[in-house]
């Protein structure tokens, strides 16, 4: 029990301690004046609409989010943090639920942190630190990004192995977390779904070590595992038997006129004998020596950057710059913070209180759409049964 309320007071300590640079809900109206369309970024007709709305199946009423509403058009928008956030000597977590209301095709739902910019000119080319969240094209493309930008290289790195994202049309919470140990976790609906090490799952940095330059493989070396039996001879006759013969239950039809025809001959089958072209049978090489494995040596030019987990430098603005072939994903529940309990307590107060409704409505909605399809279908399909009676009837009268 002392160790229980012990864990209490210390989780209240943390999250006291925490900070939150960023918080949105969409739950009033006023959320127009936080958030910027961008309307140097694309052309008007290019841009789609951001609609404020529940969608059509939601565990509260009152409970908005925004949703992009055009189909193959981009979506930008972007907003400004209340204040810069920098991730040196403590965690970054970024977290953002997503509900995809279209039968989702191809298209990106992911969420960008960003340093200053012109709000009004953000789009795709803008520089970011962090872009986070799923993408989906087609069946064989789904994945959550997880892109971190790193400065001595100017270039954009991705996970080197890709990170699951759900596709199904309720609301999924995704929450990445750096820490200051350089590890980082990404969670889906606050479950676990990757972890690992900065270093070794991202192209930051050169290789610890390299293959020594001075070594090779030797000459004499025998990798070649299986050789073909010395001592195995091919059977005498083996080339004799012919890959195909004719069939002997084949016969010559009645009306086969061979003036007219030419000669009958019987149709070619597999032969059953034939066991294709002879090999000799394989056996261990005695003088393999196994996989012959090159030296490493530190690499010289390695150089450790002790700052690796600082992936946020003076973030101030999150953004969603988006293409997406059918529209309908709706965005809410947004949080930058320096604590994943402070996160997690957000989650749980606004996805955790409304994912069982929200499934039951879309549940319902399922079904009565089924229902009215099915409907559609038989006010539109022919009468099968009175067809039949009528072919009844004919075939009666010419009896």
């Amino acid at each position: 029990m002392i160790y229980n309320f012990v864990g209490i007071i210390l989780g209240l300590a943390a999250l006291a301690s925490s900070k939150v640079y960023f918080k949105e809900e969409f739950n009033d109206a006023e959320w127009k004046d936080r958030w910027v369309v961008p309307t140097k970024w694309k052309s008007k007709s290019d841009l789609g609409r951001w609609e404020w709305t529940t969608g059509k199946w939601y565990g509260d009423e009152t409970d908005k989010g925004i949703q992009s509403t055009v189909d193959a058009r981009f979506h930008g928008i972007s907003a400004k943090m209340d204040e810069a956030f920098t991730n040196k000597d403590k965690p970054l977590v970024l977290q953002f639920s997503v509900k995809y209301e279209q039968d989702i095709d191809c298209g990106g739902a992911y969420i960008k942190l960003l340093g200053d910019m012109d709000q009004d000119k953000f789009g795709g080319d803008t520089p970011y630190q962090i872009m986070f969240g799923p993408d989906v094209c087609g069946t064989s493309n789904r994945k959550t990004h997880v892109i971190f930008n790193y400065p001595p290289k100017d270039e954009n790195l991705l996970i080197k192995n890709e990170v699951k994202c759900e596709t199904d049309r309720v609301t999924h919470v995704y929450t990445l977390v750096v820490k200051p140990d350089k590890t980082f976790e990404v969670f889906i609906d606050l479950k676990s779904v990757r972890e690992g090490a900065l270093e070794e799952e991202f192209d930051f940095l050169l290789p610890k070590t390299i293959k020594d330059p001075s070594v090779s493989k030797p000459k004499d070396w025998v990798d070649i595992k299986k050789i073909p039996d010395p001592e195995d001879i091919k059977p005498e006759g083996y080339d004799d038997i012919p890959s195909e013969i004719p069939d002997p239950d084949a016969t010559k039809p009645e009306d086969w006129d061979d003036e007219e025809d030419g000669e009958w001959e019987a149709p070619m089958i597999s032969n059953p004998k034939f066991k294709g072209e002879w090999k000799p049978k394989m056996i261990d090489n005695p003088e393999y020596k196994g996989e012959w494995k090159h030296p490493e040596i530190p690499n010289p030019d390695y150089a450790e950057d002790k700052d690796l987990s600082v992936r946020c430098k003076d973030c101030t603005h999150v953004g969603f710059e988006l293409w997406q072939v059918k529209a309908g994903t709706i965005f809410d529940s947004i949080i930058v913070t320096d604590s994943f309990d402070e996160a997690k307590e957000f989650a749980q107060a606004t996805w955790g209180k409304t994912k069982t409704a929200e499934k039951a409505m879309y549940d319902k909605y399922e079904e009565e759409k089924a229902a009215r399809e099915k409907a559609d279908l038989e006010k539109t399909s022919p009468n099968v049964d009175a067809e039949d009676e009528e072919e009844e009837e004919l075939d009666h009268d010419e009896l």
